[in-house]
């Protein structure tokens, strides 16, 4: 990434942040921080990912969450679940355990409201803002410094926060209050989910009629049924390809998350929750992995 980045940087003050979590969006993301200028400190809980890190990005690791955010204005986090970001955060070796006063945190995971809320209040508590941003674009939106980034929280922290978050986003919007970074990505997925069933099946339908779907899609492509998810994934799922993209696991995860949200604030939600159990349908098939486009193969 370092000799192939095609990403130019807003001009900002260079900083001392941190970057918890060196995943597949994350590994990116704090690379993006240090070209882009800042001073970066790397936590993950396998020490591989630190090393390979460090090896490709100017910057250091620390050992504990504690010691990696030791001193820094802002610190970045993208983790799995709510139990992953409470254990990176919380305790005696956690993030908060070692940020200084007036200090930034905002967490990419996608989690829950509930965590997102728990977390700001037990930062307030220590003088901590916290806002909760989870993101959209995938891995290549990662890669790319190209991530879509939906806030909840303190707005003097988002605001502080942007010019920092902008080295690896081309969107970072405050939508309310602690928790609602969230929420609004939970109307994400549920937007991503049904789009995805009604793309599978148009595909099938136009297969099993002997359509040349390819030519198809060119041409409904250019009307009203245009969409992200037609433009990038439709010539893949002719072709069954999926060993690619955002896997059907961490979707399943992100819908379990807008089910239990939906239980608690009334919402109706039959079709989210149909698709949620044709993923189940996609695991049982082995495709844990394989991208969200997968939803075809049920149909196949």
């Amino acid at each position: 990434m370092a000799s192939t980045n095609p990403r130019t940087y807003e001009p900002t003050a260079s900083r001392k942040v941190a970057f918890l979590g060196l995943g597949v969006m994350g590994f990116p993301m704090a690379g993006h921080l240090a070209l882009a200028g800042h001073r970066v400190t790397v936590y993950n809980r396998s020490s591989e990912k630190r090393l390979a890190w460090c090896k490709e990005f100017t910057g250091g690791a620390a050992p504990t969450p504690r010691e990696a955010v030791a001193d820094c204005d802002f610190v970045f986090c993208c983790v799995g679940n709510d139990d992953d970001l409470r254990s990176v955060v919380l305790g005696e070796h956690g993030a908060f355990a070692g940020m200084k006063n007036g200090a930034v945190f905002v967490d990419h995971t996608t989690a829950s409201a509930n965590v997102a809320r728990e977390l700001s209040a037990e930062g307030a508590r220590r003088g901590i803002k916290f806002v909760d941003a989870p993101v959209s674009g995938g891995q290549a939106g990662a890669q790319n410094g190209m991530l879509t980034v939906m806030c909840g929280g303190d707005a003097a922290a988002h605001e502080a926060a942007r010019p920092i978050a902008m080295a690896f986003s081309r969107a970072f919007t405050l939508l309310g209050g602690s928790g609602a970074g969230q929420l609004a990505k939970m109307v994400n997925q549920i937007a991503i989910a049904g789009l995805v069933q009604g793309l599978s099946e148009a595909i099938a339908f136009g297969m099993k009629a002997g359509l040349d779907m390819e030519q198809v899609l060119e041409v409904i492509g250019k009307g009203a049924a245009q969409s992200w998810q037609m433009d990038n994934r439709g010539k893949t799922m002719i072709a069954d390809k999926f060993e690619f993209g955002f896997a059907v696991d961490w979707m399943r995860k992100d819908l379990g998350l807008v089910l239990d949200e939906a239980k608690r604030n009334g919402a109706r939600l039959p079709v989210t929750a149909l698709v949620d159990q044709f993923y189940a349908d996609v695991q049982a098939q082995g495709g844990h992995r394989w991208d969200t486009s997968s939803l075809i193969r049920r149909l196949r």
